[in-house]
């Protein structure tokens, strides 16, 4: 496995490289990292994983300063399954003023757009960036980030961009927490309480299957046991899978997502629903 810190460098290297797998990631690896990092090597001939905090994408009160950086330790993790880890410096990925941005759909301002202002707009701008950079036949991401996923797919489709976009599933702990970089944040009390954001989704996916189709309904009460037991609740809400807009009773593809600060600590989950 190499280590690449410059854009000319990656390039030259990927130039005999054959076809390309990439895995975009800010680092502080854990396992739902390493499992897109595992499927990716059955696409290309090189696997390339990127390891870059993007401070475009922190609003300025957000946690870029503290976000865990790991480079070392994620590389010790990913020798023996990637060929290249990119780890570019923020004055290599941005030379020069960051001017050009993507703007994001509407889509982008709802959710966890809605809670975190610009942040959409950052992350599209890096990932097109990067992509560009890497180019790539196929990338992976995981479904974690669900409103992510959303949008890189319609930027690399109305961008025309000849790339696959593979969605990886969520990986989680044996209690059924989704695994993310900013869990570690969470003290031993948060950590046991916050697999109840998990179950609370897993209830409403429940109560659908079971016909419930009153969904503002359901989001309500979602919301309302959160918060009484002290989660400070960004949103619950199910909307179309396809679309990501409000679901309708007669839609059947779905998707339950949230996002709720435990303490200091904000985590997101979603589930899928396939109603008969």
């Amino acid at each position: 496995m190499r280590q690449i810190n410059t854009i000319a460098a990656l390039r030259e290297h990927l130039a005999q490289a054959g076809t390309v797998a990439f895995v975009p990631t800010m680092g502080n690896l854990h396992e739902g990292h390493m499992d897109l990092v595992r499927q990716a090597r059955g696409y290309a001939d090189c696997v390339v994983v990127s390891i870059f905090v993007n401070p475009l994408q922190f609003g300025p009160s957000e946690d870029f300063d503290r976000y865990p950086r790991t480079l070392e330790a994620d590389c010790a993790k990913l020798d023996g399954l990637a060929d290249v880890v990119f780890a570019p410096a923020v004055n290599e990925m941005y030379a020069q003023p960051q001017t050009v941005f993507v703007e994001p759909p509407q889509i982008a301002n709802e959710l966890c757009g809605a809670a975190r202002p610009g942040h959409f707009r950052g992350m599209a701008t890096v990932v097109l960036k990067l992509l560009n950079i890497v180019q790539p036949q196929v990338t992976l991401f995981g479904k974690k980030d669900y409103q992510q996923l959303h949008i890189i797919r319609q930027m690399v489709a109305q961008m025309n961009l000849p790339i696959r976009i593979i969605g990886g599933e969520t990986v989680r702990a044996a209690d059924g927490l989704a695994l993310s970089s900013r869990n570690q944040y969470l003290g031993p009390a948060e950590r046991t309480e916050a697999t109840f954001l998990w179950q609370t989704l897993s209830n409403l996916r429940r109560d659908a299957l079971g016909g419930l189709r009153d969904y503002a309904a359901a989001q309500a009460t979602a919301v309302a046991a959160l918060a009484g037991r002290g989660w400070r609740v960004d949103y619950v809400a199910v909307r179309q899978r396809s679309t990501l807009a409000a679901a309708g009773a007669a839609d059947r593809e779905l998707v339950v997502l949230a996002a709720a600060y435990l303490g200091t600590t904000r985590l997101i989950d979603n589930l899928e629903i396939d109603l008969p």
